[in-house]
């Protein structure tokens, strides 16, 4: 992947409004990232750089985590026919699986939306418990 590559992708982003101010970036040491123009672009929107330390595989596990699985579940070694599949795979992937059905080990083998409901709840059940023990 080439400096110019993310340069443009991050610009895009910004353009259609998915970027933020304060948003935090997470990347891995590429030297497309560690890139100067790169790293100016992220400055000049008012983001922050989040990027693994030297030797230390775990920083930014999470995000390495999901992409290596979406890359095994989404793309199973296939290819998008155009962008707009491409997209709309992506967001089906993420939003209607990934997010509410797709079992995390972070999440003790539970969906997202299971973990969810189950702790709001035990968080409803504890306010209950407070309430009618006096402990407000």
């Amino acid at each position: 992947m080439t400096e110019e590559l993310v340069i443009k992708a991050f610009e895009k982003a910004i353009k259609g409004g998915a970027v933020k101010t304060h948003t935090i970036v997470h990347t891995d040491r590429g030297s497309q990232y560690a890139a100067d123009r790169f790293r100016q672009l992220l400055k000049s929107n008012e983001c922050r750089q989040s990027m693994s330390r030297r030797g230390n595989c775990y920083d930014n596990a999470q995000a390495e985590s999901f992409f290596s699985r979406f890359k095994a579940e989404l793309l199973e070694g296939g290819v998008f026919e155009d962008v707009s599949q491409a997209r709309s795979e992506t967001f089906s992937y993420i939003e209607g699986y990934y997010n509410l059905v797709r079992r995390h080990s972070a999440l003790s083998y539970k969906s997202p939306e299971e973990f969810e409901r189950e702790f709001n709840i035990k968080k409803k059940g504890s306010s209950c418990e407070s309430f009618v023990s006096g402990k407000t």
